[in-house]
């Protein structure tokens, strides 16, 4: 992470937390007009468009005042996806069982890329239990320059599912009203 996103970052995070959110990924993009990704979501992993929206407009002031980026920028806050980016540790945790495809730093038995199923995390390592290989592997989380879910078939569906669980709870919520659907 540059020290831009991460100064950012600092800047975002309690706002977001104060929100009922998570913060997945905050980047910095573009050369002559800068975009700043907000990403993140709910603990359940859900993020609606309302949500982003009202994450939106509990940022835009902070980021006014402070001012960190030098120039005019587009504020862009979004869900991860349902091929969401790995940027936390926990991520590598919460979405075991699933299928993903790390970039590393630095090359392990020839390699820097990987591809496998998720297996959890040990300490500050990643499990993936790579196809072919009869070990789990353990990568250090410091060497993923990326980390991303593949998308399949499983993925979607459970994804589908989460989401549809999530309404559920939220129209059976006692705060409810038809003008939040």
């Amino acid at each position: 992470m540059s020290a831009l996103s991460e100064r950012i970052e600092k800047l975002v995070a309690p706002i977001v937390a104060a929100g009922g959110f998570e913060l997945v990924r905050v980047k910095v993009t573009g050369a002559e007009m800068k975009t700043l990704q907000i990403m993140a979501e709910r603990p359940d992993h859900t993020m609606s468009a309302e949500d982003c929206a009202t994450l939106s407009r509990a940022l835009s002031p902070v980021l006014e005042a402070a001012d960190p980026i030098p120039g005019a920028y587009r504020l862009e806050v979004s869900s991860p996806g349902i091929d969401r980016p790995l940027t936390r540790l926990k991520d590598y945790h919460d979405w075991q069982g699933y299928e993903a495809r790390l970039d590393l730093d630095r090359m392990i038995e020839g390699r820097k890329k990987f591809k496998g199923v998720l297996a959890g995390v040990d300490g500050d390592n990643i499990c993936l239990d790579i196809e072919g290989e009869t070990e789990t592997a353990l990568i250090p989380f410091s060497w993923i320059v990326t980390g991303r879910l593949v998308l399949t078939d499983a993925l979607i569906r459970d994804s589908l599912r989460a989401a549809k669980a999530a309404l559920k709870a939220q129209q059976e919520s006692p705060d409810f009203t038809q003008g939040d659907a």
